[in-house]
């Protein structure tokens, strides 16, 4: 099996690939460490002594999720970089939208008065170009070539291929080796790269089938309903939520349940807008019944008002943002936490020192904004995460047959285990 590291590149032969291709930046940011930025904080030095446009010929934003592009504007507002993006059609559409929610957020809660501002993000997405599916690309005079390869994940979300000067790399992005109910399982042709630089998120999980989760997620949210409760599900705007909300539309027309299903609005309506303009990037049964029937349609879920935080009355609520680390998910929980026939059910990671983190380690006493908050509703954790676990890295890692392999976005301790397995 190939060699593989999870800090420093493995031989000489790794080092000479990646030299040569050095000045292809990809927007990759360390999603432990994800926050507003700002001019005012970082030294003047770092944004005003810099000429990255000289240094860097391209930077690669695999996708919309903020730890993967929440910095651009900074990059190319503030640090000045003029040189070539490169993202998907879906991707650049949609990148606003998460950077302007963002910024907005970032206002409101910590206010925040020298983050980027709507200006800068508009500049900075007119400053993309896009990329297809099987498209290559060519820079630096001809001396480098992209290409693009369906990565599953979220709408728009593609693997990049880059070849330079006889070496090449796979740059992965996060990516999904099954398929789901609205998006199909990552493809790449077997390129067999030099470098694979790939992502780690569940690097030792093995999930469990999906039809079991599903059966699992829709029993524990029927039988909290008819209890009288209420289940909050905290997710991110674009993603996990319409792989639930199809799951429990799917449900609710086969069961005839009338229990309300609410989504918190705004952001949501407009992610809705651009999955059915971009449909061709979601999975065969989608694309096949669009005609007869837009499964992002959702005739059960319904815009939820903040005046529905205090009803007592059966309800899902599917909230934002996902790690109940803020916003109306976060205020959300604290009101129904306190009461042991209301659920509050995880579909996705949560990163260390987040509220979603706390009450899946298991803590019932947790203090918001100064308050110490009872944790009694039920929780579950439910992965419905649209990361490869384990298995669908390794399965990649075989397909592609690299020299050399990267692991980046994941857990040290846990990349080390999946370092040993590739080396095996």
């Amino acid at each position: 099996m190939s060699q593989a590291t999870n800090n420093t590149l493995p031989n000489k032969a790794a080092q000479t690939s990646v030299g040569k291709m050095r000045q292809t930046a990809s927007a990759m940011f360390d999603n432990q460490n994800l926050q507003q930025l700002s001019v005012a904080q970082l030294p003047e030095t770092t944004h005003t002594h810099l000429d990255l446009t000289h240094v860097i010929d391209c930077v690669l934003v695999t996708h919309f999720h903020l730890d993967h592009c929440g910095a651009l504007p900074y990059f190319t507002e503030a640090v000045g970089y003029s040189g070539p993006i490169i993202a998907t059609a879906p991707t650049k559409a949609i990148i606003p939208l998460m950077l302007e929610d963002f910024r907005k957020v970032s206002v409101a809660q910590k206010k925040e008065d020298n983050c980027f501002n709507s200006d800068m993000i508009k500049n900075c997405i007119s400053k993309i170009s896009t990329i297809s599916l099987h498209e290559t690309i060519t820079l630096c005079n001809g001396e480098m070539k992209i290409t693009a390869y369906y990565a599953g994940h979220v709408l728009g979300a593609a693997m990049f291929y880059i070849e330079c000067n006889g070496e090449s790399l796979v740059y992965t992005g996060d990516y999904n080796m099954s398929a789901d109910r609205h998006l199909g399982a990552a493809w790449i042709n077997k390129l067999r790269p030099d470098v694979v630089l790939t992502e780690t998120t569940y690097a030792t999980t093995i999930r469990d089938s999906k039809r079991s989760r599903e059966r699992e997620f829709l029993k524990q949210v029927h039988a909290t309903l008819d209890k009288g409760g209420k289940v909050l599900i905290p997710v991110f705007a674009l993603g996990r939520a319409q792989e639930l909300c199809i799951l429990l539309e799917t449900y609710w027309n086969r069961t005839g349940l009338d229990y309300p299903i609410y989504f918190s609005g705004g952001l949501t309506e407009k992610a809705n807008f651009y999955y059915k303009l971009f449909i061709n990037w979601t999975n065969e049964k989608i694309k096949k019944t669009f005609i007869k029937k837009n499964m992002f349609n959702f005739s059960h879920v319904r815009q939820f008002d903040q005046s529905m935080l205090k009803i007592d009355k059966p309800m899902v609520f599917f909230a934002t943002p996902g790690m109940l680390h803020g916003g109306l998910s976060l205020q959300t929980f604290k009101e129904w936490a306190p009461f042991e026939k209301n659920a509050v059910i995880i579909p996705g990671y949560c990163m260390p020192g987040t509220v979603g983190n706390k009450i899946l380690s298991g803590e019932k006493k947790i203090t918001i904004d100064d308050k110490v908050v009872h944790v009694k509703m039920q929780v579950y954790n439910m992965s419905f995460s649209a990361h490869a676990d384990s298995k669908g890295i390794m399965e990649l890692l075989s397909h592609l047959e690299p020299k050399n392999v990267i692991l980046v976005h994941g857990e040290k301790d846990k990349m080390r285990q999946l370092q040993h397995k590739i080396k095996e």
